[in-house]
């Protein structure tokens, strides 16, 4: 089982709820991304998703794509990424770490490096998991397994107007969660309908048997709690990204890991 697996597994046997933070590598500052995932765990995070930073970010919002932005003009791509995880491994272990991006920065990477390059080097760097936005399931068999060879897993996108049909495909392929995308349109974006998302759920979970994170407009303590009631995990990116941008180097950590207690107070209530 996988480092995902087993944290989910760990979870669910207390009947928690698995925190999970998206950050974009490297933003704002290039260096700041390992204490960073650090300051997050201690807040209780439980997976870290971390954002490969594209400069076409089809499903980004406003938010994300300035730090997408930033962290490219600081030198920040694959490469960088992987180094991230490695340092961030030195240290811990246990918790798992995300990449969650696009396509092209992998295929760019194996052009570099040589096939399959990117799978081999992530697994070794400690990456335990991938949501490749513009990879879709029906086309991605053996990149799944080629994950699941190296104890990684793939992690699939579903949103409101996700079919039955979809909804059938990605539970072929996916392992470790789904994200549900809980609105239409670009992260960040939106106000957060939490009885859409308690109605959809048993849709998708007729369908997929692995657990369901929620994320998309969720900002605060009170909307994690409400996703945390229906959903597995709860996925927050946008506000901890808009809490961090302005903030000088040493208080970054600091001030995501604030916001964080007071969400895993929230969702442990």
């Amino acid at each position: 089982m996988s480092r995902i697996g087993t944290r989910m597994a760990a979870l669910q046997a207390h009947s928690r709820k698995a925190l999970i933070p998206y950050v974009t590598a490297g933003y704002p500052f290039a260096d700041v991304t390992p204490d960073l995932m650090h300051a997050m765990v201690s807040a209780g995070a439980d997976i870290i998703e971390l954002g490969v930073p594209f400069s076409d970010p089809s499903a980004d919002g406003p938010v994300i794509q300035r730090a997408g932005e930033k962290a490219l003009a600081l030198g920040i791509g694959m490469s960088q990424v992987l180094d991230m995880v490695r340092r961030f491994r030195e240290q811990d272990h246990d918790t798992p770490v995300v990449l969650m991006g696009y396509a092209n920065p992998i295929e760019r990477y194996d052009q570099r490096h040589g096939t399959s390059a990117f799978i081999t080097d992530a697994a070794a760097a400690g990456v335990d998991g991938m949501l490749v936005v513009d990879y879709p399931p029906e086309e991605c068999v053996e990149f799944a397994a080629a994950l699941r060879a190296h104890q990684m897993d793939l992690i699939f996108l579903l949103a409101p107007t996700s079919t039955d049909e979809r909804m059938a495909q990605v539970a072929a392929v996916a392992s470790g969660y789904v994200y549900y995308v809980s609105l239409k349109g670009v992260t960040g974006s939106g106000a957060l309908d939490t009885a859409a998302v308690e109605a959809m759920l048993p849709r998708i979970r007729a369908h997929v048997s692995v657990p369901v994170g929620v994320g998309f407009g969720i900002r605060d303590a009170q909307t994690a709690a409400a996703i945390g009631r229906v959903a597995d995990a709860v996925v927050i990116g946008s506000r901890i990204i808009q809490l961090i941008e302005n903030e000088p180097h040493d208080r970054v950590p600091e001030v995501a890991a604030t916001f964080l207690r007071d969400i895993r107070a929230a969702l442990d209530a």
